[in-house]
């Protein structure tokens, strides 16, 4: 947990970014903007900014909040309920976290003061079309040329690079995995838009043929790893967040809802599956902040949580989403009903960072190799 934050100062900051989406992030909200290039609402992005949102994970040195994963995690409850499109993912969790990694001060001075204030928006390349983000996966070399680099290869899935003026890339050197900056990213070519499940998500697929690049000092691949864990805690707590939400709209539904002369929410069956449901809703609630504390206490056993949680997660949103539309009857398989919005993003969630069942075989080899000492 934050040092600089107070117990009063996490739940005010929670309380009012809850506020804000639910005035500027509603469902008619959200379809406006996947209808838009853009797909995010700028004057959000800048209203969240002031809040502190866009800089949580900065440090106030550099204009941020120099908060962690436990605040990290339970503002992405609130915009995982709100189904927020924008790059909070790319540029709040993912850039931020390595832009403070890097150990050339200059660097940090220079654009994360930027990122905390959302005139800079970051992207981040970490794998190529096999889409596992991690190292295996990355496909992009990086070669010498003089005080620069040259990119030379593919990244695909890459999340919202259409919004980007920077560019982080994982590349392979010759001495190893490194991370690579490319400064405006919005004058790249052979960036093509991928086709999504989920039409609030923007990916992309960026093809390098030498483009210029700058090696950042202290990004190698244990660095990637701190940052790909922050987004994972953060992708498990937008998943518990929706999931919530899902669930709570389901029961009202349920509630007031009229077949044969009373509440559907009074046949036995429904009740069954209102009751499942909880269960995974609360079990991936409390596991997704325990991954957030353990990562911030820097326990032994942080990585085997975090593994538990990105599964766990998006198994009880895509159940959650997915029971949801039976719950509603025929008028929840259409595009029109708001159940059908949370379906597709639990879809696309459960494959972004890897999937579901690398994450399960994961925590099961941690857990075996820890019982084992």
């Amino acid at each position: 947990m934050s040092e600089y934050l107070s117990e009063e100062e996490r739940r005010a900051i929670r309380e009012s970014f809850a506020r804000l989406l639910a005035k500027h992030c509603t469902e008619s909200d959200v379809r406006r903007l996947i209808a838009t290039p853009e797909g995010y609402d700028r004057d959000l992005w800048r209203r969240m900014a002031d809040m502190g949102v866009l800089g949580l994970l900065v440090d106030p040195t550099y204009g941020g909040s120099g908060a962690g994963a436990v605040e990290l995690e339970s503002l992405m409850e609130e915009a995982g309920a709100a189904l927020l499109p924008g790059p909070l993912l790319s540029s709040g969790v993912l850039g931020s976290s390595l832009f403070s990694a890097c150990t050339d001060d200059g660097v940090r001075l220079r654009l994360l003061p930027g990122l905390a204030s959302g005139d800079t928006i970051a992207s981040v390349a970490l794998t190529g079309d096999s889409g596992t983000w991690r190292p295996d996966g990355v496909s992009v070399d990086a070669a010498p040329k003089g005080d620069a680099w040259l990119l030379t290869g593919c990244a695909s899935f890459v999340t919202w690079a259409c919004a980007a003026d920077v560019l982080l890339v994982a590349a392979r050197a010759p001495d190893g995995l490194g991370v690579f900056l490319v400064e405006d990213a919005q004058s790249l070519a052979g960036v093509t838009a991928l086709q999504t499940h989920d039409p609030t998500l923007h990916l992309s697929r960026v093809v390098f043929k030498g483009v210029d690049a700058v090696r950042l000092p202290g990004l190698d691949e244990s660095a990637l790893e701190q940052a790909m864990n922050l987004a994972r805690i953060a992708l498990a707590g937008e998943q518990a967040g929706a999931a919530r939400r899902v669930l709570d709209g389901t029961v009202e539904y349920i509630r007031t809802r009229v077949q044969f002369g009373r509440p559907v929410g009074g046949f036995q069956a429904i009740k069954h599956m209102a009751a499942d449901l909880l269960l995974e809703v609360e079990s991936a609630t409390s596991v997704a902040r325990q991954a957030a504390s353990a990562f911030d206490e820097g326990d032994a056993d942080s990585n085997e949580l975090i593994s538990l949680a990105a599964f766990a997660c998006a198994d009880a949103f895509v159940q959650t989403a997915s029971s949801a539309i039976q719950m509603h009857g025929g008028i929840g398989f259409t595009w029109d009903h708001w159940a059908h919005l949370y379906w597709r993003r639990a879809r696309a969630d459960a494959q972004l960072f890897g999937g579901a069942d690398f994450y399960r075989d994961r925590y099961l080899a941690a857990k075996e190799s820890r019982n084992a000492k």
